[in-house]
């Protein structure tokens, strides 16, 4: 991000808008931008205009949207296990400012965005992906190649000229310049569309991995997405990797279990031995050593990600 802010102009008339997944972290992005380039950079406020210009970037814990000329921040469920989330911004923009969007998706792990740039193509917006061969993790990328007919694949040293380009042709097309959707506010739309599905999807044998509530299953061009009645989205490729994850902790809470059982038995052991030969204890201690030695061997043995998608250190609950 630092390398294209950097090769933006100073008179560059488009309002850029970033989320990077830092969850709940401090982050030093806006200082880190600013510095980058000629283009102001901060983190969004609740309610403040958006600016021509001007770079905004999501602040922790909280997703970027979209209204009528102005930004709003929220805490809503996490899409993708992750606030803030790509797919939030995207879509709102979308919803709200149509064909004058353009979409841009970075490197990146998992599959955040491919939601929000399909919605982005959808809405006429252009959409524009990081060729998978020129980024540091092509997993987001290649997902968005994948589910999005996107109009744009190049290397990150040629998205910036493509933006001034777009934005100096957006500009001089007075029907776009200043072009906001007809369409009612996002979050009525996204109620009424939560509505909707859970009255014609019938849930799947899948819980949420936030909530624990009913997942549903719907489908989004061709990408698969999972929801709850609360609002948290995963695409198939997240839950498989949060199903590890959780399927990681039941196992080490196990080993711990084991390991407390095995020092019980060990200590009981120490404690009868001068008593009486009885070797009970012994033998328990022998089997939970056994029976931890088996779930480490699970833990530690190589999964199968579908689509070469595995699971990141990033992801926290």
């Amino acid at each position: 991000m630092r390398t294209l802010v950097a090769a933006l102009p100073t008179d560059f008339s488009a309002a850029i808008l970033i989320v990077l997944h830092v969850g709940s972290h401090k982050s030093e992005l806006p200082f880190l931008l600013d510095q980058a380039g000629g283009l102001p950079a901060k983190h969004a406020e609740d309610g403040e205009p958006i600016k021509p210009g001007q770079i905004t970037i999501a602040p922790p814990d909280h997703h970027l949207v979209i209204e009528r000329g102005r930004i709003s921040l929220t805490k809503g469920p996490r899409e993708n296990w992750a606030r803030p989330a790509i797919d939030p911004l995207f879509r709102s923009a979308a919803d709200v400012y149509g064909a004058n969007i353009i979409g841009v998706i970075l490197t990146g792990a998992l599959n955040d965005g491919s939601a929000g740039l399909y919605q982005v193509s959808q809405a006429g917006g252009t959409t524009i992906v990081q060729d998978p061969a020129d980024a540091i993790n092509p997993s987001m990328p290649r997902s968005a190649l994948a589910h999005v007919a996107v109009d744009h694949c190049l290397p990150l040293a040629g998205i910036a000229p493509l933006l001034i380009e777009l934005v100096a042709e957006q500009s001089a097309e007075p029907a776009r310049a200043n072009g906001v959707s007809n369409k009612r506010p996002q979050e009525k739309d996204e109620e009424e569309e939560m509505a909707a599905e859970f009255t014609q999807n019938t849930p799947v044998a899948v819980t949420c991995p936030d909530c624990g509530g009913a997942l549903r299953r719907r489908e989004l061009g061709s990408l698969t997405q999972f929801a709850c009645h609360i609002g948290h989205i995963y695409t198939a490729e997240v839950m498989m990797a949060v199903q590890f994850v959780a399927l990681e902790r039941f196992i080490e809470s196990a080993m711990r279990s084991l390991g407390e059982r095995a020092e019980l038995c060990r200590q009981m052991s120490e404690k009868t031995c001068h008593a009486h030969s009885d070797s009970t204890w012994e033998a328990a201690e022998s089997e939970a050593h056994e029976q931890a030695h088996s779930l480490s061997e699970m833990l530690t043995r190589e999964w199968i990600h579908p689509d070469g998608i595995g699971v990141i250190d990033t992801i926290s609950p």
